[in-house]
């Protein structure tokens, strides 16, 4: 009877693991909408950005254990993943391996503050803009060029730009500006302001305003595209847009998703984004 009384006892306990882990499994798979990978730097505030918690309805980076990523261009992305019905994820890349990574189709979107530039064009699609901004220059506040209100009050400045972007191309047109070998990202051309090795560095607007909130000593000047700033003939430059893979099936789908935000709408996302990234301070 004691025999047939732990027999029945262990198939119990087979039953109720097998069970839970029947559970589990469908919990994991409850989503089982076509996915969508997207890839950004996840260090380029308040565009997109690295925590360690969900908080504001974060996205998990795939491959990294507690990481999540947020702001600006996670917003406009899980938008999109919406309107088409897609579940979203996001992966981290470094700036040079994002189109890469979409030519060979490891990415199926690069949202990441990325500008549709002639080059970019020629090796990827871009969706419709889904945001503009104007080019400003990050100083610090007790720095000989704080004052400065348009180009010529920058000039003889050691000014520096992101390696790989149409930012590192206009720093010519600063007056006898000592043009600083291009960085990698912008968390290292804070650091290089903090020590003073640069003047200052070239940001968007909206980056620029996160910067000078998440560093006190910071400062930007407020200059006017084709006015007192630099000047850009070609407005894709300025603008942000969606890459993708040549000839996608997905271009006309994504750019119906965001012919569905309006001005008012991506203005309040990139509101929320600043806010956010200066309280968290990344």
């Amino acid at each position: 009877m004691k025999k047939l009384f732990t027999l029945l006892m262990a198939a119990m306990l087979t039953l109720s693991l097998f069970s839970l882990a029947a559970c589990g499994n469908n919990n994991d798979s409850a989503d089982e909408r076509p996915v969508i990978k997207v890839g950004m730097e996840c260090g380029y505030q308040p565009y997109n950005w690295t925590q360690f918690t969900n908080a504001n309805n974060a996205v998990a980076i795939k491959g990294k254990t507690g990481q999540y990523a947020y702001g600006f261009d996670v917003m406009v992305a899980q938008k999109i993943a919406d309107e088409l019905d897609m579940k979203l994820e996001i992966y981290a890349y470094e700036w040079k391996s994002l189109v890469p990574a979409v030519q060979s189709g490891a990415l199926d979107f690069i949202i990441a503050g990325m500008s549709p530039t002639a080059d970019r064009k020629q090796k990827i699609d871009f969706s419709e803009p889904y945001y503009e901004s104007n080019l400003v220059v990050v100083v610090k506040k007790d720095g000989a060029f704080a004052s400065a209100t348009n180009l010529e009050g920058l000039t003889g400045a050691k000014i520096v730009a992101q390696s790989g972007t149409f930012h590192d191309k206009v720093v010519e047109q600063i007056p006898s500006v000592t043009h600083v070998t291009a960085m990698e990202d912008f968390p290292t051309m804070i650091v290089a302001l903090n020590s003073g090795s640069i003047d200052g560095y070239i940001a968007e607007e909206p980056g620029a305003i996160a910067d000078c909130k998440a560093n006190s000593s910071f400062t930007y000047i407020h200059l006017a595209n084709n006015d007192t700033g630099f000047t850009v003939t070609d407005m894709s430059n300025v603008t942000l847009a969606v890459g993708l893979k040549k000839n996608s099936e997905l271009l006309s789908k994504v750019n119906a998703a965001l012919s569905k935000l309006t001005a008012a709408q991506r203005q309040e996302m990139m509101n929320t984004a600043i806010s956010l990234a200066a309280r968290l301070g990344v």
